[in-house]
């Protein structure tokens, strides 16, 4: 009896440790709010903005579903204006953690990410429509604890939004639309004064778009021109999955996870259908390709979300 009992109290010790999941841990993520010029498009032409770390879109944060994510804002002493941080990742009190800081001032505010998928973050200090305008956002990636997608060989990270004359009222003229804050940043095609980067993957692959529409008023009718999304996670959850999408809305303020597969080499262009934000520059041209440079196998690799 006393080997059955040991037997038993092992089998029932097993169980419960099998039962409990991984360890979550605590991601510290530290930005700061700068306002800068920012170059908007491939002529020179810079407008005043607003961001986080420097840059449009700002900084990728990434972490795992039971997380807590420890989330510091310096506001830099130089600033005119006071800046706030709002994750749609996060499930907090609005008037306390998304609450302003003025120049010179550093808050810090934790959160346990519930959710997976892909959100999208922003300064929520007032007048809002200025913050978001002038580029004060970015995206949060939450993986999931056990992920029952198909691996993805490439991934990179699209923010759409809107540039306007007057970013403080936006009541025009509205002037261009940008992915990851230039105008035809990686379309060479319609702009020959682009840089000539483009994202790069070979046939075959899955490639992982985490895409984002800032706005802060257009929705994007998001589509692959010469191919057909293999799977969209709306709001990047797994369990929200659709198959065989040919275009998929997201609206101001929401983000998406798409894959996409090419059967042969070549190019797609992945834009915004409607036609405005397209043609004024809401592209991204995407080389399938099967020979890569040494630079080209690490697009879309070990972190590298956002190509130049």
């Amino acid at each position: 009896m006393g080997f059955l009992k040991k037997m038993a109290v092992a089998a029932v010790a097993v169980a419960v440790f099998a039962a409990v999941p991984a360890m979550a841990k605590t991601v510290k993520v530290s930005m700061k709010s700068v306002e800068t010029e920012w170059q908007y498009d491939n002529e020179g032409n810079k407008m005043l903005a607003f961001t986080f770390d420097g840059s449009i879109p700002g900084p990728v944060v990434r972490a795992t579903e039971g997380d807590t994510v420890e989330f510091t804002l310096t506001n830099d002493k130089s600033n005119k204006m006071s800046h706030a941080m709002d994750f749609h990742a996060a499930r907090v009190n609005v008037l306390n953690e998304f609450a302003p800081i003025k120049p010179g001032e550093t808050k810090t505010f934790s959160f346990v990410a519930t959710f997976p998928g892909v959100f999208f973050y922003h300064c929520g200090a007032m007048p809002m429509q200025e913050h978001i305008g002038r580029g004060m956002f970015g995206v949060i990636i939450i993986d999931p604890k056990k992920d029952t997608r198909p691996k993805a060989d490439r991934e990179y990270v699209l923010v759409q939004s809107e540039i306007y004359k007057d970013p403080t009222t936006l009541q025009g003229p509205f002037e261009t639309t940008v992915f990851n804050g230039r105008k035809f940043r990686y379309d060479p095609v319609h702009d020959p004064k682009a840089s000539g980067n483009v994202l790069i993957a070979k046939p075959g692959e899955r490639v992982r778009v985490y895409f984002a529409n800032a706005g802060p008023n257009d929705f994007s009718a998001f589509h692959p021109i010469a191919g057909i999304w293999d799977t969209v996670y709306l709001s990047g959850n797994p369990k929200n999955a659709q198959y065989g999408v040919q275009t998929f809305v997201v609206g101001p303020g929401d983000a998406s996870t798409f894959d996409l597969i090419s059967p042969v080499e070549g190019g797609n262009a992945i834009v915004t259908h409607t036609m405005r934000g397209a043609l004024t520059g809401g592209i991204a041209v995407i080389v399938f390709k099967n020979k890569l440079t040494a630079a080209e196998e690490k697009m879309g690799k070990q972190g590298n979300y956002i190509v130049p």
